[in-house]
């Protein structure tokens, strides 16, 4: 493990550590999550700010709001980040009553929300919520079974992409064909689909390299997860990393993480963990040299992707969390 590497790993136990301690009653499922957003912004957990972004949250928004369930941590997380959380939050919460309009809310609308409203600009937020309603309507009529309130959050990031409608949908459904053989599950496939679809490369291409990724992590005794951890497998792949590196460092990050309090056979899981891997392996193989139009649209293009796999990582622990605490 390179330092750089380590110094991340070793930023993000810290993070996480700093987060729980300030707020010890949250999900166990939060904790990494939000480590993983101040982490991935190269930053330090401040516990008294973010504190002060929770309180923010809690004045701002209804006891029965979807910003105050699950997720509010995370939503305190971004507006903290966000370098102006009073001005973030206005605009999210704009943003959530527009989408509310078209959808019926869920764990992740609020993220979505919220990551229009720091990726746009108002005057484009009505254009972007009625795009949002097209795609998923797309969706729906391709996979009626499948579409649901979790696809509702991908087709917001996918209206912030600066390919067409029609571009989108035709590429993702080349990429679900190509990944259905993948003996995954069909929802796991559709979501993952969804991410590679921002990307401008051929589907064979970053299908092929995804498949690669997830045999080659196999092949080093490493088991990833094929439900909504796949998506930020995706996002790796739309890397020019070397795929044999790439499952070699999130190896010795898993390595790390293991040892680590909460991360062990007691802790969030392994296909968890291993996700998490990937998420901090991203800092290695996604940090891109802006000298170009075409770089330009290509580094816009992952940071939608990274947002759309950080909404699955979203509903995968709050859908853990609440699965824990009914058991």
């Amino acid at each position: 493990m390179n330092d750089k590497i380590k110094a991340n790993c070793q930023l993000f136990i810290e993070n996480r550590d700093r987060i729980k301690g300030e707020f010890p009653w949250e999900s166990a499922y939060m904790y990494p999550l939000c480590a993983a957003l101040y982490t991935a912004k190269g930053r330090r957990a401040n516990e008294e700010v973010l504190r002060e972004a929770m309180d923010l949250l809690k004045a701002r928004a209804g006891l029965f709001s979807n910003f105050r369930s699950t997720v509010k941590l995370a939503i305190a997380a971004m507006l903290d980040l966000s370098g102006n959380p009073e001005k973030t939050l206005n605009d999210g919460l704009k943003v959530y009553d527009k989408l509310k309009e078209s959808f019926f809310s869920s764990a992740f609308l609020p993220i979505a929300a919220m990551t229009i409203a720091q990726m746009a600009e108002p005057y484009q937020y009505e254009e972007i919520v009625l795009r949002t309603r097209r795609i998923y309507e797309r969706m729906k009529s391709n996979h009626f079974f499948l579409t649901s309130s979790e696809d509702s959050g991908f087709a917001a990031m996918l209206a912030l992409s600066e390919k067409t409608d029609d571009a989108l949908v035709e590429d993702m459904e080349s990429c679900f064909a190509i990944l259905s053989g993948m003996s995954m599950s069909s929802n796991a496939v559709q979501s993952l689909s969804h991410v590679l679809s921002i990307s401008e490369a051929a589907a064979d291409d970053k299908c092929r390299r995804t498949a690669a990724l997830f045999d080659a992590l196999k092949k080093a005794g490493y088991k990833y997860g094929k439900g909504y951890e796949l998506p930020t497998l995706g996002v790796l792949a739309l890397s020019e990393g070397d795929v044999e590196d790439i499952a070699g460092t999130m190896g010795e990050i898993d390595d790390f993480l293991s040892e680590q309090k909460g991360f062990g056979i007691f802790g969030i899981g392994a296909k968890q963990r291993l996700m998490y891997a990937g998420i901090l392996a991203q800092s290695e193989y996604l940090d891109k040299d802006v000298m170009s139009a075409a770089a330009v649209s290509s580094t816009v293009s992952i940071i939608v992707a990274q947002q759309a796999a950080m909404c699955a990582a979203v509903a995968a622990s709050a859908a853990a969390a609440s699965a824990s605490s009914s058991s």
